[in-house]
């Protein structure tokens, strides 16, 4: 019936044009519904209190017309009429039944049954109610006809955002919802806008025509999102998702904004609330300072820090593209009241470094900047030594000097009996935190204070979606095809993301007392080999290997690198302790006298500002001795 010329004339209407077909269709149906409402009260098409109250069709006309023309009956888009609409429709046609009433009353004109009333409300509602439905629904199935077959859908959740989900698809005409699925049993069997609802077992046989299925449960767990996609994985179904609820109320996408599940969307575990206590009051009305602001972890400090209201926000980045996006970024949230200063130079320059923090009256300082790409800086050690090593004595230093009130250094779990240069010299780099905090801590006994200012360390693994993951390079490797190169087929790490781990970092600060080594609780480690395999499931493909010999990516073992190893720990010798907050620990571990480890590193920044590679690896070995056991007895297993 759709195909009629003419419903596809309606289509090709104006909207005024379409306006004057609804005013001549209400003009239909008004008089019909008074006749209707005679005929079914009194069992009689033409019944003599009709012939009396003839009346009622001019006047309804009269009365009705220029009422629903001025309560707006004519200004609604017919296509995306809905149940507000028909409620419209229901208080016009009420009134227009009440008016007609004194018009009678008043005239002495009789006057039709009570119920007749009724009927009349009751008619008029549904004649123009179907009218304008049946339209609606006429011009979207014309609309969509010229497109391709739809794609069939399922929906997962029959929820609020499933059925918003349903609509959007509905009137973009792209998919067609066959069915929703749902893990309350309460539900099944039971319909949504008269889509069925069942469970997702049903998927299980693969007799179901769909094509894919679509997650819409924005405020899914990580847990419970990950189990749900294994199973439909397991199926053999194309899975698709919602956006997350941040996204959605922030209006960065809507509901209908669908893309493929991430592997960041599954793994680590269920994000844990913050502590009011902790998060917030380190922060609020400080002068505030991150160092390698551009970076992963730099980056996402700097967008939760301004959400904690600074007076002053201090990007401190040598990199000027990453230092320029972050600006731009942070600029377009900024908060009222907090000052957002860019600063382009090292962290490893004294002067600049001192500079900044007393000009900017920095009391708070995180210390992100650092190279972290094990292999890069195995091959260029004096760069790493240099960035990661002096720039946190540099760093440290200055904060003594102009007064700030707390140093956190971020450090990583490779510092942790380390087997290569990276890892060393993020141990190093605690190592400086420790010194310098016992001589503040002699200082300030000698002159009856507190140390100032307070250090602190925290102590994690990897990061989904920073630069060094192995995340964004398996999906460049997946998207051009493969293979998927990977070290070691049982490598296994702990993963954290990139918000999580920075709202962690910013707790840990407040529970500092000076010296403390924070360790972060990384949950579940991952076997890279199944990280690998899960991201092939989500693109759509199919891991080619002995069992799949006609698959789509091959994963490919090319061995460990030099100093790369299969676990990664977070604890040297000592005992972690719990703080206040349940996924951050204490542990306080060997340090170096600073009366030892600054005469080193005064030689070893004399080494690199020489380039002598062979004496600054001499000292690297002096200062963290389990890095050379490590190298000596098992390069790349431990």
């Amino acid at each position: 019936m759709a195909n009629h010329p003419f419903f596809s004339n309606l289509l090709r209407l104006q909207p005024r044009q379409r306006r004057l077909f609804l005013i001549a269709a209400d003009a239909l149906f008004i008089p019909l519904a008074v006749w209707l409402s005679f005929w079914l009260r009194l069992a009689h098409p033409v019944s003599p209190q009709l012939i009396d109250c003839w009346w009622m069709l001019p006047t309804s006309l009269v009365i009705g017309l220029p009422l629903y023309a001025f309560t707006g009956q004519y200004k609604g888009l017919t296509r995306y009429a809905g149940s507000r609409a028909f409620y419209q429709l229901t208080g016009r046609n009420g009134l227009l039944v009440l008016l007609l009433l004194p018009v009678g009353l008043f005239q002495g004109l009789s006057m039709p049954p009570r119920s007749s009333w009724l009927l009349l409300w009751l008619l008029l509602t549904g004649f123009t109610a179907a009218a304008r439905f049946i339209l609606r629904d006429w011009l979207l199935s014309l609309q969509h006809q010229p497109r391709q077959v739809r794609t069939s859908v399922a929906i997962y959740g029959a929820g609020s955002a499933g059925g918003q989900l349903a609509a959007a698809l509905r009137l973009a005409g792209s998919h067609r919802v066959v069915m929703f699925l749902d893990d309350n049993p309460q539900l099944w069997n039971r319909d949504l806008n008269g889509v069925p609802v069942q469970p997702p077992q049903v998927l299980h046989t693969r007799t179901v025509a769909i094509d894919q299925v679509l997650l819409a449960i924005p405020s899914l767990g990580r847990s419970r999102r990950r189990r749900i996609v294994e199973d439909l994985q397991e199926w053999g179904w194309p899975v698709l998702q919602v956006p997350s609820v941040e996204d959605i109320t922030s209006g960065r996408a809507s509901i209908d904004a669908l893309r493929p599940v991430a592997i960041e969307d599954l793994l680590g575990r269920d994000a844990v609330p913050p502590d009011p206590q902790l998060l917030g009051p380190g922060i609020l009305g400080q002068s505030v300072c991150v160092t390698g602001a551009g970076g992963s972890i730099g980056s996402e400090l700097c967008r939760q820090i301004l959400q904690l209201r600074p007076t002053r926000l201090v990007l401190l980045e040598r990199s000027e593209p990453s230092l320029y996006a972050i600006h731009q970024e942070l600029s377009q949230q900024l908060p009222p009241g907090v000052a957002l200063e860019s600063v382009l130079g090292s962290s490893t320059e004294q002067a600049l470094v001192e500079r900044v923090f007393r000009d900017q009256q920095v009391s708070v300082v995180f210390h992100a900047a650092a190279y972290k790409h094990v292999p890069l800086v195995e091959v260029n050690p004096l760069a790493g030594l240099a960035n990661n090593v002096i720039s946190t004595r540099v760093v440290c230093e200055a904060a003594a000097n102009c007064g700030a009130e707390q140093v956190v250094l971020i450090s990583t779990d490779k510092a942790v009996r380390p087997t290569n240069v990276m890892g060393a010299s993020k141990r190093v780099a605690e190592l400086v935190v420790q010194a310098k905090a016992l001589e503040l801590a002699a200082e300030a006994l000698a002159h009856g204070r507190r140390p100032i200012p307070r250090l602190a360390m925290v102590r994690f693994g990897n990061v989904l979606g920073s630069s060094g993951s192995v995340v964004p390079l398996f999906r460049r490797q997946i998207e051009a095809g493969g293979p998927i190169t990977l070290t070691h087929p049982e490598i296994i790490r702990y993963f954290m993301t990139i918000p999580e781990a920075a709202q962690l970092v910013l707790q840990a600060a407040v529970l500092s007392e000076g010296g403390d080594l924070f360790l972060l609780d990384m949950g579940q480690p991952v076997r890279i080999k199944d990280l690998a395999e899960q991201m092939v499931r989500l693109s759509g493909l199919t891991v080619r290997d002995e069992s799949n010999p006609h698959g789509d990516i091959e994963i490919r073992c090319t061995g460990l690198r030099p100093g790369e190893k299969l676990y990664e720990e977070l604890l040297i010798d000592a005992e972690s302790e719990p703080t206040a907050h349940p996924l951050i620990y204490r542990a306080r571990e060997r340090a170096l006298p600073p009366a030892e480890l600054w005469p080193m590193l005064d030689q070893l920044k004399l080494a690199i500002s020489h380039q002598d590679c062979q004496i600054a690896m001499e000292l690297l070995t002096r200062c963290v001795p389990e890095w050379t056991t490590e190298q000596q007895s098992q390069p790349v297993d431990a």
